[in-house]
């Protein structure tokens, strides 16, 4: 079997199973397990592919035809330009994600004191201290699992970066010039509805936001004041339609200056609020 006809094998167990992208997940299995990347693909797609990688490819190609997310069989997922580990404790970064660092990046000169609060995988703290070098930065997390993750993230990117295990801010001792988090938000009864891939294998944990899905919202935003510093700043990663909802709970904790930021879909992403003690 060629390089092309095990790429286009792939491709055709993968819409046999009604995976909906794939062509690209087909090839983003080939490019893992061998190494090719597209130049060389149309270089080398009449070789013989290695018996050994045919078998370890067919392999993936399987497990992804089960619903089992590309990046818990790559292990790894690209979010703000870096290489991040995942894996099934952890939910896997989104593109979406991105608009929350950046609006934290504008927050940031690369002196301040910063919490990732619910920090799963670690991709926004270690995001925002690779950006912004000087930052002093601590995630907080109450999965162990979760934080073993991360921490193998922090070392693989040389992050200099500090976790902590905490039930919300229950072992938060310190205040920050500014609190980012991207806390469990989907509603109970929604997650039923979601496509197996994140249902079935992304945590639990990180996803059920209780009946409302407002649940960790009203915590984090209440708790929060205790731990800014006068003039800091709490920034949500949000549902598409909990923009209205956050904002005016923030505003009635106290906070000013919110503001409610879409992402590339023209969707409400990002809430924003400045607290003054």
């Amino acid at each position: 079997m060629t390089i092309q006809e095990l790429y286009k094998e792939g491709i055709f167990r993968l819409k046999q199973a009604r995976i909906a992208e794939a062509e690209l997940d087909a090839w983003y299995l080939l490019e893992y397990v061998t190494g090719i990347s597209r130049t060389m693909y149309y270089l080398k797609q009449g070789e013989t592919a290695e018996e050994q990688a045919a078998e370890r490819y067919f392999d993936c190609i399987s497990r992804r035809a089960q619903r089992i997310p590309l990046q818990h069989i790559t292990g790894e997922q690209e979010f703000m330009g870096l290489p991040f580990i995942v894996n099934e404790h952890v939910l896997i970064p989104r593109q979406d994600t991105e608009i929350l660092v950046e609006e934290a990046l504008s927050h940031l000169s690369g002196n301040e004191q910063v919490l990732d609060m619910c920090t799963g995988s670690g991709c926004i703290l270690i995001s925002l201290e690779h950006y912004r070098k000087g930052i002093r930065a601590v995630g907080a997390d109450i999965s162990d699992e979760a934080l073993q993750v991360a921490k193998r993230n922090a070392e693989s990117l040389n992050a200099d970066v500090t976790f902590l295990k905490s039930d919300l801010f229950e072992q938060v001792a310190e205040r920050y010039d500014l609190i980012v988090s991207n806390p469990p938000y989907i509603r109970t009864k929604a997650i039923e509805e979601l496509e197996e891939e994140v249902r079935l294998h992304d945590p639990m944990i990180a996803l059920d936001g209780k009946e409302d899905g407002l649940y960790f919202y009203k915590k984090i935003t209440e708790k929060s004041r205790k731990h800014l510093k006068q003039g800091g700043w709490l920034l949500f990663e949000i549902g598409y339609d909990q923009g209205e909802d956050v904002a005016k709970m923030m505003e009635k904790a106290g906070f000013t200056e919110v503001t409610v930021k879409k992402d590339l879909a023209g969707l409400d992403r990002v809430v924003s609020g400045m607290y003054n003690r």
